[in-house]
């Protein structure tokens, strides 16, 4: 039986903290995917992967590694799509839950974004993370842990 382990894409990812003591209190192994262009400080159930700069490398590695039942914490919808379809449970940095009702539609609104940047439209992009949104994250995290747990 596979043991569920939470994997970061830890390039931008604004809640490791939050991430890492939902896990110690669920005793949930992390993995933390980063670029060679981000440090990031592993610590107690949580190991670090580094992977080279190209564009995709850190999604593709974590594509490649993720298990049915695991948690996936990612931004990128693209990503999102490929746990989804592997079977994992996925969640954003702001606790939004992707999930087969809702992945189609984000999916097609980034393909819209990027035709608009094309086009020279730049919005402002998103919020920057509050100290409210790493709390309402860690809550929706140990929420799922929670579930998760008792499904087992």
């Amino acid at each position: 039986m596979h043991t569920i382990h939470i994997v970061v894409d830890g390039d931008a990812c604004p809640v490791k903290h939050e991430i890492g003591e939902a896990a110690r209190a669920f005793r949930i192994p992390v993995l933390m995917v980063s670029s060679y262009d981000h440090f990031i400080q592993g610590g107690e159930g949580v190991k670090t992967i580094q992977v080279d700069r190209s564009d995709q490398s850190a999604d593709l590695y974590i594509a490649n590694h993720i298990k049915r039942g695991d948690i996936v914490v990612t931004q990128d919808y693209g990503l999102a799509a490929l746990a989804l379809s592997k079977g994992c449970h996925v969640i954003s940095f702001r606790g939004q839950s992707y999930n087969s009702e809702n992945i189609e539609f984000m999916l097609d609104r980034r393909h819209h974004q990027a035709k608009a940047r094309r086009r020279g439209s730049y919005g402002k992009g998103p919020k920057p993370i509050t100290q409210e949104d790493k709390r309402i994250f860690q809550q929706k995290l140990t929420k799922l842990l929670l579930e998760l747990q008792e499904n087992v």
